[in-house]
């Protein structure tokens, strides 16, 4: 049985930018007496045009960064580096339950999916890394799975362009493929990607299920804490934000993305670690 010290620690969750706030928006819905660290690494967004080892690198000083904040379990909250360093990171530290994104989203798609037609978005990164390519696959349906890179979509979530004109013709163009092909199941596989959903929607039809790795992901951590009796049961919860770069901007957009005001962001020097 965990102590109740080992109770009272931190979630940590990272991300290249601000996108991962889509994941801390559902975890505090789901596990409201959580105090939640963030870490936005936005000096060095986006990850998704960035080499293995560049990611790998930085997903390991982030790593650093938050076992420093007295966590209990860590979200890697960027498709792009769960993709490229999660089994890296669980390797290096064994004692802390580390979730990435991608996992709980393959599971979402081919539990909606009655085709079996299953398509995927992400950065370059996160497509060319052929990651959920090989989850969905390892499934015994036969898959069919398309797969798009958007290498602009983050930068324009990060811009918090998301009802814009110019964002919706570019996702008519990515998306066109997807649409031809049918597919009835499509993974957000960037947690920038939930902020596009309503534009996405459009492009792709009511027919089309949008898999939020956010939703799936903040699912999969109240059940692992469950299951290890390691969630709080008393307090309050809050969330506590660091970032990487000035922090105004990630505070602008970040408030409209969570629906409540952000007091204060830490900008720290992640070099350090």
């Amino acid at each position: 049985m965990p102590s109740n010290r080992e109770i009272a620690k931190n979630i940590g969750v990272f991300d290249s930018g601000i996108g991962g706030l889509t994941v801390v928006k559902e975890l505090a819905k789901l596990l409201p007496k959580e105090t939640i660290i963030y870490f936005g690494d936005t000096a060095r967004v986006p990850y998704g045009n960035k080499s293995a080892a560049t990611v790998t690198k930085y997903s390991f000083q982030n790593t650093r960064f938050l076992v420093e904040k007295d966590i209990k379990l860590m979200v890697v909250a960027c498709n792009t580096a769960t993709a490229l360093s999660l089994g890296l990171l669980q390797e290096s530290f064994p004692d802390l339950p580390i979730i990435g994104v991608i996992e709980p989203g393959v599971k979402a798609a081919l539990k909606s999916s009655k085709n079996a037609k299953i398509g995927v978005i992400g950065t370059a990164a996160t497509i060319s890394s052929q990651a959920y390519n090989r989850a969905l696959r390892q499934s015994e349906r036969g898959v069919e799975v398309s797969v798009q890179a958007c290498p602009l979509f983050v930068p324009l979530v990060e811009e918090g362009w998301v009802n814009k004109k110019v964002t919706k013709l570019i996702a008519e163009e990515y998306l066109a493929g997807m649409k031809r092909i049918g597919i009835d199941s499509l993974i957000l596989g960037c947690t920038h990607y939930p902020l596009l959903k309503k534009i996405i929607g459009q492009v792709m039809g009511k027919k089309v299920k949008l898999i939020d790795s956010a939703q799936t992901v903040a699912q999969a951590v109240k059940n692992l804490l469950q299951e290890e009796k390691l969630a709080k049961t008393t307090g309050k919860g809050e969330c506590i934000f660091f970032v990487s770069d000035v922090p105004e901007k990630f505070i602008s957009v970040g408030q409209q993305l969570l629906g409540e005001k952000i007091q204060q962001a830490t900008q720290i020097d992640i070099e350090k670690f």
